[in-house]
């Protein structure tokens, strides 16, 4: 668990760069795309998303620090539009890292939980720093711009962090959604930023009855996927909390209970360690002291 406490203090100060990756070297991006003017921008930590707009490109989430100038050189294969907003999913520093390379006065945009776990990081205590926190935020449901270009903003609870936003090109029927579903596993749970294990299922299942009109998902660091693969995300958390819980009454230790869960054969691709970061151990060591409390 000394481990996990300084993990997770190491991110809350923006000082962890990826999730479950190596720090890119030469800071290579590489962009695609995924539905008419949305882009997704791969390398150096999170997943960032590039909507192209008749007044301007909003960007989801800015890697590491030091990928500004890669995420804005790709852009420029696609557009000559210049970036005006930056949206942030959540607090990580492999997902905010590079705010600060934006043109200064830039809008920024995330939920009111991620402005307050950004203001206890290092890069954004600066007085230039402070510029790059979100300017707007909000707590359940957001609409930015309108028409064809409409982007929804939405909170369901606590999972990830405290704060997390899942991003909609309605127009597009694109969901982003940061790292509340990241990859196909077990999840990182920050519980140093007000993530929860006993939330997680229920947060994901109000997501998926509560956002319509989503086909496609961008997530925080896999390929992009289906929102079948989104609803898959939010069972298996549900089965994974049921049988940590089925474990610890059984008079089991969190340990135990790891290494005896019995979880449908419908995850059999599902990752149950994702390196050091975080593994099902972890999870049901973090759901234990929870459930404890």
């Amino acid at each position: 668990m000394r481990r996990l406490t300084i993990l997770g203090a190491l991110i809350a100060l923006g000082v962890v760069t990826t999730i479950g990756q190596p720090v890119a070297q030469g800071n290579v991006a590489e962009i695609e795309q995924v539905k008419g003017n949305l882009y997704v921008i791969t390398g150096g930590g999170g997943n960032t998303g590039a909507f192209v707009t008749d007044g301007g490109v909003v960007v989801v989430d800015t890697k590491n620090p030091g990928w500004g100038s890669a995420i804005l050189d790709k852009i420029k294969t696609v557009t000559s539009q210049p970036v005006t907003m930056v949206i942030n999913t959540h607090t990580h520093g492999d997902h905010v890292g590079s705010n600060i390379d934006f043109p200064a006065g830039i809008d920024v945009v995330a939920h009111a939980n991620t402005k307050t776990n950004m203001e206890r990081m290092e890069a954004f205590q600066t007085t230039s720093g402070r510029g790059y926190l979100p300017g707007q935020t909000y707590s359940d449901k957001l609409t930015l711009l309108s028409g064809d270009d409409s982007i929804d903003l939405y909170h369901f609870g606590a999972g990830h962090t405290s704060g997390d936003s899942i991003v909609v090109f309605r127009a597009l029927r694109v969901a982003h959604t940061g790292d509340l579903f990241a990859w196909k596993g077990v999840p990182y749970i920050d519980v140093n930023n007000g993530g929860s294990g006993v939330s997680y299922p229920e947060t994901l299942e109000a997501a998926a009855n509560g956002i319509s009109g989503v086909d496609t998902v961008i997530p925080g660091h896999s390929p992009v996927m289906t929102w079948d693969d989104f609803r898959e995300f939010g069972d298996f958390n549900r089965d994974f909390l049921s049988a940590v819980q089925r474990e610890k009454a059984a008079g089991k230790t969190a340990a135990q209970a790891a290494t005896s869960l019995n979880l449908p054969a419908r995850y059999a691709n599902y990752a149950m360690s994702r390196g050091t970061l975080t593994s099902a151990e972890d999870n049901a060591t973090k759901i234990y002291e929870e459930l404890d409390r």
